[in-house]
């Protein structure tokens, strides 16, 4: 009976011990995942075509482990010492370098050349990207875009618009946020839908990146932003406008309401005062 009731403890032990390290062992390559998707997927696929840079789908077949993990570590360093494979990925992608990852360690490369082998043997990785075909847009694909990009329709996962921190050229009035860049063009510089839509997917610069971890933008929204970013790429650029102008007269003519508004209201406080003192003094 006491045998039994070990071997019972055993087995559970041992079961317990399995379930922790597969809960492990996937929050892990959770972790992993988001790695990559935060600093890999805006320039590269898996298995869904070139970006900036090249498809990472059996990229290990292509290159041995130990190159790769020295050029995820320091691919300026690798091209910079003309390593010919280095400086034929810098050629194919129009003279972009590879960025350094801010605290990248072997660990973490070992860990995305497992994470990219692994996405590799899939039918689709999920880093395979969003697809979007040649056809034109519609018209209400560009509408729902510029609604997006003003904030007339809320992002799902509750995202900022755009206009908060970007212009873009026909938006009228003030226009947009001056925080980054003119998005005017944006389309032109990316190269196309694909690169637009794995950027919007997994924004990479430093504000944008913390603000999307979390609140990332549907496949539907992104596809109605690429519509709106291609449009406005293509369209005839408006006469140039400063909206520093419309900043300056606008903040002109609050001041002058401001200060004629203080004036009327201290007008009326100092004649109730000076006229109880006059009449005193006579």
């Amino acid at each position: 009976m006491t045998r039994r009731i070990a071997v019972r403890g055993t087995a559970w032990r041992s079961g317990l011990l399995l379930v922790t390290m597969l809960v492990g062992f996937s929050a892990n390559a959770q972790e992993v995942a988001q790695y990559f998707r935060q600093n890999c997927m805006s320039c590269h696929t898996i298995g869904g075509g070139r970006l900036t840079g090249p498809d990472l789908k059996d990229v290990s077949q292509r290159k041995d482990r130990a190159w790769l993990r020295q050029f995820i570590i320091h691919p300026a360093r690798i091209i910079d010492g003309g390593d010919p494979y280095a400086m034929k990925i810098k050629e194919e992608a129009r003279g972009v370098v590879m960025p350094t990852i801010p605290g990248i360690t072997p660990e973490h490369a070992d860990a995305l050349l497992g994470l990219i082998d692994a996405e590799s043997k899939l039918e689709k990785s999920q880093f395979a990207g969003l697809s979007i075909g040649d056809q034109p847009f519609s018209e209400a694909d560009v509408a729902t875009g510029r609604e997006i990009f003003l904030g007339v329709h809320r992002l799902t996962n509750g995202g900022p618009a755009c206009i908060a921190c970007h212009t873009l050229d026909g938006l009228g009035g003030l226009g947009g946020g001056r925080l980054g860049p003119d998005l005017t063009k944006v389309f032109e510089r990316l190269q196309g839908r694909k690169n637009v839509a794995s950027w919007l997917q997994a924004p990479a610069t430093a504000n944008m990146r913390p603000i999307y971890m979390s609140n990332a933008m549907t496949n539907d929204e992104i596809v109605s932003l690429v519509a709106l970013l291609e449009t406005t790429a293509k369209a005839p650029v408006a006469p140039g406008k400063s909206h520093e102008v419309d900043f300056f007269l606008l903040g002109m003519g609050g001041a002058v309401i401001g200060l004629v508004g203080a004036d009327v209201v201290w007008r009326k406080r100092f004649r109730g005062v000076r006229r109880p003192m006059v009449r005193g003094v006579e």
